[in-house]
C-alpha cells in the first residue's frame, strides 16, 4: 500500500484563472534533461516570475527577490533554503537556461540579476555590461481579451465572443495585448486587423531581440525607429491582405 502523499492538488477551479506564457521548449527540451528537483522547481518559478514582468530588453530577477519569494519558500523549505536556491540557480546557469549579470544599483550595492537565456536576455546582459540602465515593471494582472476588445473596439457579439475565446487559447496573453496596442496605434480598431497581426507573428515569429536603448542624446532611439518600422510593416502587410 502506497503511503498517503503529504500534498494533494485539489484541482483547477472553475472560471477564469491567471495564466503565464512559457515557451514550449521549456517542457520538451529543458525539463526532461533536469534531474535535480531543486533546480526544476527554481527554474519554473524563476521563468514564471520573469513572464510576469516587462522591461526594456528582457526582464530580470535578483537573487534577493527569489529568496523572498513565497513560492520559493514553499518549494525549498527549511533553514538551508538560501544555499539550495543558490545551488539550483548555479546549475540553471551552467545548463544554459538562465544568464547571470552583476549590476551596481543606485546605492552602490551589487545586485546579481538573472534573465532567461533568450535573444532578448542575451542582448540585455550585453547592454547591462555596457552600463545601460534598463527599466523593469511587474505586470500583476493582464486584461483578458474581452476587456481589451470592449475598451479598444466596442461591444461584443456572441459570434465574436467565440472567436475571441479561440484566440485566447491560441496566442499568449502578451501577444494579444500587444496586437491590440499596435492596432490602436495604427488607428485600425477592428478584430480582423488584430487577428492578422497575431497570425503573422505566429507564422513569421516575433523579433524578440532588443533593438537598442534610448541613448539620451536628444535623438530618436533605435528602439523607437524599430517600433515605427514594425508598425509600417504590419500596416502594409494587412493592407495587402485586405485587398484580396
Amino acid at each position: 500500500m502506497n503511503p498517503k502523499p503529504e500534498y494533494r492538488f485539489p484541482g483547477f477551479p472553475a472560471g477564469s484563472i491567471s495564466t503565464v506564457a512559457l515557451p514550449k521548449l521549456i517542457f520538451t527540451e529543458v525539463i526532461p534533461h533536469l534531474h535535480d528537483r531543486d533546480e526544476i522547481k527554481v527554474v519554473l518559478v524563476t521563468l514564471m516570475r520573469l513572464a510576469e514582468m516587462r522591461a526594456d530588453g528582457a526582464p530580470w530577477i535578483t537573487a534577493e527577490e527569489l529568496q523572498a519569494d513565497p513560492v520559493i519558500g514553499t518549494a525549498l523549505p527549511g533553514s538551508s533554503r538560501d544555499v539550495r536556491l543558490q545551488t539550483a540557480l548555479g546549475r540553471a546557469v551552467d545548463h544554459g537556461i538562465l544568464l547571470v549579470a552583476a549590476w551596481e544599483n543606485a546605492e552602490g550595492a551589487t545586485e546579481v540579476r538573472y534573465v532567461a537565456n533568450s535573444p532578448r536576455g542575451r542582448a540585455s546582459v550585453a547592454a547591462m555590461q555596457r552600463g545601460v540602465t534598463p527599466v523593469r515593471a511587474v505586470v500583476t494582472e493582464r486584461p483578458n481579451i474581452y476587456t481589451l476588445y470592449e475598451q479598444n473596439i466596442g461591444p461584443l457579439t456572441a459570434l465574436l465572443g467565440e472567436e475571441l475565446m479561440e484566440a485566447e487559447k491560441t496566442y499568449p496573453a502578451s501577444w494579444i495585448e500587444d496586437a491590440f496596442r499596435e492596432a490602436v496605434n495604427l488607428n485600425r480598431r477592428n478584430w480582423k486587423y488584430i487577428l492578422a497581426i497575431l497570425d503573422r507573428w505566429q507564422a513569421e515569429g516575433r523579433d524578440e531581440i532588443d533593438r537598442g536603448f534610448d541613448s539620451g542624446h536628444g535623438r530618436r532611439s533605435e528602439r523607437e525607429d524599430w517600433q515605427a518600422e514594425t508598425r509600417r510593416y504590419i500596416k502594409d502587410a494587412y493592407d495587402r491582405l485586405s485587398e484580396h
